[in-house]
């Protein structure tokens, strides 16, 4: 090797070197950047305590609108409402744990005083939307005072609707429809398909019903009964909610409960929201609630992680791919 060959080697080695020592102090920079501001989000009020992740997660806050002295956060809520990340059935999972986890973070901000959710989902995950719910109410109960306002977009359907029922106020477009009180449970049936393709069905079960819905398989009638059951039990609970939470009587409810979707003005001439109007409308009606001028209305944004690459990456597993398969479940959404 000539003197020009060894020199022009060292010194891609010492670029190589120097692009590695560069990185990793960006990568350190970088996490010590998010610690600090996940300690800086905190706020003055947060200092007496300490919560977990969960509790309190690391989000970076941003000024959405308004100029008020009193605290307000926007939670917008759309698509499918599930909290698990993927699911098979759906294409479009929306933003439900982004929504939860930032309801959360509110509840333990005792500096907010109002939660404004900007809600356009035909509904999902029965239990989901009942945690969400739940997260609304424990929001109010954490600090006596504070106000919910639901704003409703081009849908607010089913368990969307069952969401919204934690508001003080829900006030929908002129354009928006909502209702599709019901619970839903759908699979599909394969058996003669498989029969005419030759795919034969192999189950080992512990009791004739373990693999009840299987899709090889035809639905029993005492099956279709038990199921009926369930769906009626669920039906009946998502019925005391609204006639608990909107005023109204439980058998006016049934009787709207069929499915059906309205327009806004047919729902606010049911009871079932209280007030056409637009986003500004909702902010305003979470002001007067509050018996302020104005709100001061913010919006979380996720901070980038490390860990969001190795989940990203986790998508490319074939184990996680499995996961997309079609699954059934009790739902409170809305089909078109």
């Amino acid at each position: 090797m000539n003197y020009k060959s060894g020199k022009h080697s060292h010194g891609c080695l010492w670029a190589v070197v120097t692009v590695v020592v560069l990185l990793g102090a960006a990568v350190l920079l970088l996490a010590a950047g998010l610690v600090w501001l996940g300690k800086s989000a905190r706020g003055p009020s947060m200092a007496r305590f300490e919560y977990g992740t969960d509790e309190f997660p690391r989000f970076r806050e941003v000024w959405s609108s308004g100029r008020g002295e009193t605290k307000a956060v926007m939670i917008p809520l759309s698509g499918m409402i599930f909290l698990d990340e993927n699911d098979g059935m759906w294409s479009a999972v929306g933003t439900a744990e982004m929504a939860l986890k930032s309801i959360r973070r509110a509840t333990a901000d005792n500096r907010v005083m109002a939660l404004v959710l900007d809600i356009d989902s035909g509904g999902g995950g029965i239990t989901a939307s009942d945690i969400i719910l739940q997260a609304l109410l424990d929001f109010k109960k954490a600090q006596p005072g504070r106000k919910v306002v639901s704003v409703f977009g081009d849908v607010a359907a089913s368990g969307a609707y069952y969401v919204a029922l934690g508001s003080d106020r829900i006030v929908a477009r002129p354009t928006s429809l909502t209702g599709s009180i019901g619970v839903l449970m759908q699979s599909f049936n394969i058996k003669e398909l498989g029969e005419k393709i030759g795919v034969k069905d192999i189950t080992i079960k512990s009791g004739k019903n373990k693999d009840i819905m299987n899709p090889f398989t035809d639905l029993a009638d005492d099956q279709r009964e038990m199921l009926q059951g369930i769906v009626d039990s669920l039906h009946e609970r998502f019925v005391g909610l609204v006639a608990e939470h909107r005023n109204l009587p439980v058998e006016q409810v049934r009787e709207l409960a069929d499915g059906r979707v309205f327009l806004a003005q047919e729902a606010l001439d049911l009871g079932l929201i209280d007030e056409i109007g637009h986003w500004q409308d909702g902010v305003s009606a979470a002001a007067s609630l509050l018996d302020v001028a104005d709100l001061k209305v913010f919006r979380y944004q996720k901070e980038f992680a490390i860990s969001d690459i190795f989940s990203a990456r986790a998508m490319l597993n074939p184990t996680a791919l499995l996961r997309q398969l079609p699954s059934t479940r009790f739902l409170y959404a809305w089909q078109l």
